[in-house]
């Protein structure tokens, strides 16, 4: 990670690595905080941001738009699932996605080409929740999750 390894820094990192789940800025802050670790709101975006620029974690969005954290596994850049109603997230093959990236790059002549794919749909448990008249599914949040928005979270195991 860029910049100074500070303690509040390594704080992060630590909580980050023990989590599976995608979080927010504010979650990971509200966490820290509980577990007695002295660290500000603007320390734990800063590191978020250089570790998203080092690529350290992986990042999506919620419903709302909101960035979720995870930190990236050891075998590199992943694309994600996101279900639209529970908020559950499911790692995706996508390495067609990865060579067309490297190709148009070849192609244009651009280099350090980033993109971004946002995959969301309904998960097998919210789409049979859908009620015989079509209506659609009845969704169900993980009871740490803030007010009507929602959080990914890992279903890969």
């Amino acid at each position: 990670m860029g910049g100074r390894t500070t303690r509040q820094r390594r704080a992060v990192l630590r909580l980050l690595a023990g989590r599976q789940d995608f979080m927010s800025a504010q979650e990971l802050h509200a966490l820290l905080v509980a577990g007695a670790q002295p660290v500000g709101l603007t320390t734990v975006y800063r590191a978020l941001r250089e570790l998203e620029a080092d690529g350290g974690v992986d990042v999506v969005r919620d419903e709302a738009g909101e960035r979720l954290y995870r930190r990236r596994p050891v075998d590199g850049h992943r694309h994600y699932l996101i279900c639209r109603c529970c908020g559950r997230s499911r790692p995706v093959e996508s390495e067609v996605v990865e060579e067309w990236a490297d190709r148009i790059a070849a192609d244009t002549g651009f280099a350090a080409v980033q993109h971004t794919v946002e995959l969301t749909g309904l998960c097998a448990e919210c789409d049979t929740t859908a009620d015989e008249q079509g209506e659609g599914p009845s969704c169900r949040w993980e009871p740490d999750h803030r007010g009507s928005r929602g959080r990914a979270r890992n279903c890969a195991n």
